[in-house]
């Protein structure tokens, strides 16, 4: 007999959408979780309202979702999946928040081609499960495209498994890492010039 995982609905938290329930795209096997996003936005408290938001491996926006429900002005999410990014579009007009913009591409790729700049920048991709595959917070720690895309002050706040350290990069400072069950946080901010 085959048992099918059954995941807990996924909902905004607090905020001008709070407690409303979101669709999770099928492709995303570990969306975060209500606990963790709650830790996440616990941390950060008020400093949330009026910034800029980049959600990077987007999946269902939840954490993107989140942040507009708590007062952010803008949130570029950026998944490389149709259905996430059918997934956010669907989640964000449910919800009515505003200042959302989606972008299917390539994270990795898509950082050296954006511009802009943003005060919190989010990532929770898929973990490392083995050896030999990729560590994306490790990568995206070692890509230059992305201090130039965080805002200065500014934070870099990514969800990694918590049985594995916690990645590093030059330029790049870890001020906190909190454990929640198999997750961790990880929140960086950029080194000071010597």
């Amino acid at each position: 007999m085959k048992v099918s995982r059954q995941l807990l609905p996924v909902r905004i938290i607090a905020g001008t959408a709070g407690r409303l329930a979101i669709k999770v795209p099928k492709a995303v096997a570990r969306p975060t979780t209500d606990f963790v996003r709650q830790a996440i936005f616990s941390i950060l408290g008020p400093s949330v309202e009026g910034t800029t938001v980049l959600d990077l491996f987007a999946g269902s926006g939840a954490i993107g979702l989140e942040a507009l429900s708590r007062g952010a002005a803008s949130c570029v999410f950026v998944d490389e999946h149709r259905q996430a990014e059918s997934v956010i579009r669907e989640n964000l007009e449910k919800s009515k928040l505003q200042g959302g913009r989606i972008v299917r591409a390539d994270v990795h790729a898509w950082l050296t081609r954006d511009a802009s700049t943003y005060d919190l920048i989010f990532a929770d991709p898929p973990y490392a499960k083995y050896p030999g595959h990729k560590d994306h917070v490790k990568a995206l720690l070692a890509n230059p495209a992305l201090r130039d895309r965080l805002a200065d002050p500014g934070w870099f706040i990514a969800e990694c498994p918590s049985s594995g350290r916690s990645p590093e990069g030059e330029g790049w400072i870890l001020k906190d890492r909190r454990e929640y069950g198999g997750s961790a946080i990880l929140l960086y901010a950029k080194a000071e010039p010597s």
